[in-house]
C-alpha cells in the first residue's frame, strides 16, 4: 500500500515539474477557497484487554447474559487465544473550506461522509463438541469476526503549514482534531433477543480524534490538486460496555485510521 502511494506521489511531482508556468488560478491569494475531496481509508482498532480476557463465558439460566461462573450453565465460548483487529478498507467524500491566514499558514475544515467498516477477530482455543443430551451436541467456533459497520459524518479542523511555492509545487504539514458521529440507523445495533453467541459488538455513536499528516499542493492551469496522507487516533474509548462475551474481555477500544485523499480546489 505504501509503495503504491509513493509511486503515485512521485508521478504527480514529476508531472508538475514539467510546467514552468505559474498555474493555479491565483487560488492561494484568496482569503477563502473551496473544493472537494475523495478519500481512501484503512481503519483498525487498538485493543486494550482486561486482565482476565482469556476467561471463557457460560450461559446464565433464564437470561441472554453471560457469566464467568462455570456452574451457571453451558459454555458460550471457550478460552480465548487472541483478540485482534485486521485493517478494513473504506472510502469517503467531502468538501474543503480553506481560510488563508498568512503566506504559509491556513485553517482548513473538510466535512466528509465516511463509509468504513471495522472488524474485531476473536480466536478461541479449539474445543471438542459438547454433548448436551437428547442426542444433541454443541459445537464451538475457533474464530469469530465481529464487524462494526459505520457510516460517519466527520468534521476535521486543522492548521495547514505550507512551504514556499516552487514553480507549481508546494509541500505542507497538517495537524488538528476531528469530531465524528455515526449517522446510520440504530437498527444495526439492535440485538435484543439474540443468543449470547450472536450478540453484536457495539461502538459509541460519537467520538473525538486527533490527526496529523503531510501533503503536496500541485498547481494546474485552472485548479490545484493535493494528494495527502493523514493518520488519526481516537482520544476516548469507543466500546459500549454491555454484558456480552465480546465486549467483556475488552478494557478499551480505540480507533486508528489511515486516510489517503485527493483534494481539488
Amino acid at each position: 500500500m505504501i509503495k503504491k502511494l509513493s509511486l503515485i506521489l512521485i508521478l504527480f511531482l514529476t508531472t508538475t515539474q514539467l510546467f514552468a508556468q505559474n498555474w493555479g488560478g491565483g487560488i492561494d491569494d484568496e482569503d477563502w477557497s473551496f473544493g472537494f475531496n475523495f478519500q481512501y481509508i484503512s481503519a483498525e482498532y487498538k485493543i486494550l484487554k482486561k486482565d482476565n480476557w482469556r476467561s471463557p463465558f457460560y450461559e446464565v439460566p433464564n437470561s441472554l447474559g453471560v457469566s464467568y461462573d462455570p456452574n451457571s450453565g453451558l459454555p458460550v465460548t471457550p478460552e480465548l487465544n487472541s483478540i485482534s483487529s485486521p485493517p478494513s478498507q473504506g472510502f469517503g467524500l467531502g468538501f474543503v473550506m480553506n481560510r488563508r491566514l498568512a503566506e504559509n499558514f491556513d485553517v482548513r475544515a473538510t466535512p466528509s461522509l465516511i463509509f468504513s467498516d471495522r472488524v474485531v477477530t476473536y480466536e478461541y482455543v479449539p474445543t471438542d463438541p459438547l454433548n448436551v443430551g437428547n442426542g444433541q451436541t454443541k459445537n464451538f467456533q475457533t474464530i469469530i469476526d465481529k464487524k462494526v459497520q459505520a457510516t460517519m459524518f466527520e468534521f476535521p479542523l486543522g492548521i495547514k503549514v505550507k512551504s514556499n511555492r516552487l514553480n507549481n509545487f508546494r509541500a505542507y504539514w497538517l495537524g488538528g482534531a476531528k469530531y465524528s458521529i455515526d449517522i446510520a440507523s440504530k437498527k444495526k445495533f439492535f440485538d435484543e433477543g439474540e443468543t449470547p453467541i450472536n450478540k453484536l459488538l457495539k461502538n459509541q455513536r460519537s467520538y473525538l480524534s486527533y490527526e496529523t499528516g503531510i501533503g503536496f499542493d500541485l498547481y494546474f492551469e485552472y485548479f490545484k490538486m493535493s494528494p495527502e496522507i493523514k493518520v488519526a487516533y481516537s482520544t476516548n474509548d469507543l466500546l459500549q460496555h454491555d454484558d456480552t462475551a465480546f465486549a467483556n474481555p475488552i478494557d478499551k477500544l480505540k480507533l486508528r485510521q489511515l486516510t489517503f485523499s485527493l483534494i481539488f480546489q
